[in-house]
């Protein structure tokens, strides 16, 4: 099947989709818009500077949130308050968990003590260490890797058989468990075995969902905090297993405990099935294409607050500013509109919210011949 990316050319006005002509351009054509390019640097150099404040409060507060909501979640008598309060602990847990996309790309000099505070307080409590992200995601970022073999975040969802995308929602249901396992079984026993150790570092250390991704060995101080952190998920399933075998941690919170974190994973990969239109089947794009098939879902739609959390609601936009910090992320996008004209590919990658991203993704799939 020939890959083609159907370019919404009124996406920013929200024309409904059944309204507008497919335009069906293949990715690796598609040139460089130089006039957006230079528009983004230009109109962006003073938006690089991480606010420390920002950061912290949102990281902590997210966090203090989602764990309240859990606490409620295994404790409270009635089924209904416990509903609710598990959906509240799933949202701020997953908005605090997100902060990993930012600890990947910021400047630690400029956030003194962020991805240590990020491993602290999420995590190591919920099994995603900041090492399965850096230098996982910058490879994503890559020019001439993206939507390539050698992205590790990248399928082409869009020209796959039809059951792909259920086996890649079930599949984040199982999340947590096999967390647990890799770190309280598969770390120790790695230990002793040092090809079990290397498969484990190649292949069950990363965020990735391209699963020909091969991860390299981490070397000098990155190989230092892996160790440390990776000790630390460790220690902590360890005792959270033997807390609950030994009854201590009742079974069932143990369960809703799991519950809420199979959640939060759902969401995240709900929110990946649309964070890209996935039209790529492993050609090198320019910076313009993977620009147009990456999405944002701007205001006015409301919910992206939700499952697009921390800057992901202006996916497409990071992937021009990787640099810039989600908190202006907003402002970035305002000028941007403002100053582009109507007929800018900027405006194309603009949709209007869930809904329609998934009924796209789903058409492909399931109308694959």
């Amino acid at each position: 099947m020939t890959p083609s990316l159907s370019l919404d050319l009124r996406a920013h006005d929200r024309t409904p989709d059944h309204a507008l002509p497919p335009v069906r351009v293949k990715l690796s054509e598609i040139t460089d818009d130089k006039a957006m390019l230079r528009a983004v640097v230009e109109l962006t150099r003073d938006l690089n500077t991480p606010n420390p404040r920002i950061y912290w409060s949102d990281l902590l507060l997210s966090a203090a949130v989602g764990y309240a909501g859990l606490a409620v979640a295994m404790t409270v008598g009635s089924v209904g308050w416990a509903l609710f309060a598990a959906v509240v602990a799933i949202l701020g847990l997953y908005r605090a968990g997100m902060f990993i996309h930012e600890v990947s790309h910021i400047k630690h000099s400029a956030l003194p003590g962020f991805r240590l505070g990020f491993n602290l307080v999420v995590g190591v409590p919920l099994l995603v260490p900041s090492f399965m992200y850096e230098g996982v995601h910058n490879l994503h970022h890559n020019k001439t890797r993206y939507g390539t073999v050698e992205d590790p975040e990248y399928l082409p969802l869009a020209h796959m058989k039809p059951w792909t995308l259920p086996l890649f929602l079930v599949s984040s249901i199982l999340a947590p468990v096999a967390l647990l396992f890799r770190y309280a079984v598969l770390t120790p026993v790695s230990l002793l075995f040092p090809r079990m150790r290397a498969t484990l570092i190649e292949r069950y250390s990363s965020l990735a969902i391209n699963p020909q991704f091969r991860r390299r060995q981490p070397e000098d101080e990155a190989a230092v905090r892996w160790r440390w952190l990776e000790l630390a998920c460790s220690l902590w399933s360890i005792t959270l297993v033997a807390l609950v075998v030994s009854g201590v941690f009742p079974l069932a919170m143990f369960a809703i405990a799991l519950g809420v974190a199979s959640g939060v994973y759902v969401l995240n990969q709900v929110r990946t099935l649309v964070a890209h239109l996935w039209d790529n089947d492993g050609e090198t794009m320019t910076v313009t294409a993977q620009y147009l098939d990456t999405v944002n879902v701007p205001p006015p739609a409301l919910l992206p607050v939700l499952w697009a959390p921390v800057g992901l609601r202006y996916h497409a936009l990071h992937h021009l500013l990787p640099s810039v910090p989600y908190h202006a992320l907003n402002e970035a996008h305002h000028r941007l509109i403002a100053t582009l004209a109507p007929d800018s590919p900027y405006h194309t990658s603009n949709y209007a919210g869930l809904p329609g991203l998934v009924a796209r993704l789903v058409r492909s799939t399931m109308l694959r011949r």
